[in-house]
């Protein structure tokens, strides 16, 4: 079994297009990009000298558009996208944390069986029906723990902390620590 592409020795110019990577970067695996299908330009813009390790997946919709700030780590975070996820500069994600910008169906049942008929095999995409997005904001700084869901509409402020398995579902202060399913404040220790 070759093991190249997934140590980082795979060719980059296999990128789609609208892909635009920054100087120093380190990708480790093209497998991160099979779902990516955005047909924005750009539709992910990776800043200088950031690290994106193997099990990081970008599921981006055609609308979607995502962008990573210098300096940043992500270790197998998960991105679902269908409009706009922003991560600052210098921000850790790491292992299977997953952050959504929506939900990806309806939340009404008829709407979701329509959708569901639209996305099986030989559904007619076009067909399917509005589904609720809100971007997400990761601030500079912000470190995500192992595990983590941001859901769609958060800010995550400058510096904040989010711990291992913790589910954001609204924004959080700068320089704050959020633990827990739903996400509250960590009392201090």
């Amino acid at each position: 079994m070759d093991v190249s592409a997934y140590l980082g020795h795979w060719d980059r110019s296999l990128l789609p297009s609208n892909v635009h990577v920054g100087q120093g970067c380190y990708l480790e695996g093209a497998h991160s990009f099979d779902r990516f299908s955005s047909k924005r330009d750009p539709g992910l813009i990776i800043g200088s000298n950031v690290a994106i390790y193997t099990w990081t997946a970008f599921n981006v919709e055609s609308s979607g558009f995502i962008s990573i700030g210098d300096r940043s780590l992500i270790v197998g975070g998960l991105f679902m996208c269908a409009d706009q996820i922003v991560v600052g500069a210098d921000v850790v994600i790491s292992y299977h944390v997953t952050v959504a910008d929506s939900d990806f169906h309806p939340l009404d049942v008829k709407e979701r069986r329509r959708d569901a008929i639209a996305n099986a095999p030989g559904g007619d995409l076009a067909s399917r029906p509005h589904f609720e997005s809100r971007p997400v904001v990761i601030e500079d700084g912000a470190w995500i723990g192992i595990g983590a869901m941001i859901l769609k509409g958060v800010t995550v402020g400058a510096n904040a902390r989010i711990g291992p398995g913790a589910v954001v579902t609204r924004d959080i202060p700068a320089r704050t620590t959020w633990e827990g399913n739903p996400a509250r404040l960590a009392e201090p220790r």
